[in-house]
């Protein structure tokens, strides 16, 4: 038997896989480092995630991407390596304090030209955006409380087929208790409601063990 708990279980699990699959990666290191330094809370996407939703956007071919929530550009990074040359990340982050250590330390230390950024409020920021061309991902990892009005936006300015990705929807499989009225638990119930009756996407979540314990994330496409 073994003396681990459950969550020092799964995160070996996470290290023994990534150890085949993911090369160490200065830039990534020096993101997470660089968080820590800045007192940036350690809630960014583990290296497995990033490189979900790296592999997901080089699948898709997307070119166009949002990024709602930028934090310390751990996935922001992911996100821009997926892209070709003509390709471009938009990042909306509510405060300096955890966009600026992140992206400008790393634009010095790495090639993510690519990626611009908004400061301010996420929901106006995205009310605001009228692109030439719309996105061909999006994806959500912020204040849960908001997941609703952010996913209306994203489907008004993602194309047809593309992709809506919203994280942190499982948290630990206590959506179900609704005696339980956490705001990021009802964050997560709002949108659920909402998509139940939604006829212009098509939507799954899926749980995740690993890192960072017990969660999952939402996969929806604009039909």
């Amino acid at each position: 038997m073994s003396s681990l708990s459950q969550q020092e279980l799964w995160a070996r699990s996470d290290q023994y896989h990534n150890s085949f699959l993911i090369q160490p990666d200065e830039a990534l290191e020096f993101a997470r480092k660089n968080s820590d330094e800045n007192g940036l809370p350690a809630i960014a996407v583990s290296t497995a995630q990033g490189k979900f939703l790296n592999l997901l956007a080089r699948s898709i071919g997307a070119k166009r991407v949002l990024e709602v929530g930028t934090l310390g550009g751990f996935s922001t990074i992911w996100l821009a390596r997926a892209l070709p040359a003509d390709g471009e990340v938009l990042t909306c982050e509510l405060s300096e304090k955890h966009a600026e250590p992140g992206l400008s330390r790393l634009r010095a230390k790495t090639s993510l030209m690519r990626v611009c950024r908004t400061l301010g409020p996420a929901a106006d920021t995205l009310k605001k955006l009228q692109p030439a061309h719309p996105y061909d991902l999006v994806f959500i990892d912020a204040d849960k409380p908001n997941n609703l009005t952010y996913f209306i936006e994203a489907k008004r300015l993602v194309k047809k087929g593309g992709v809506i990705i919203v994280d942190n929807v499982a948290r630990k499989g206590l959506v179900p208790d609704e005696s339980n009225q956490d705001h990021n638990l009802e964050g997560v119930r709002k949108l659920l409601r909402y998509l139940k009756d939604d006829k212009e996407v098509d939507a799954t979540s899926i749980g995740t063990v690993g890192e960072k314990g017990y969660d999952g994330f939402l996969y929806a496409i604009r039909l």
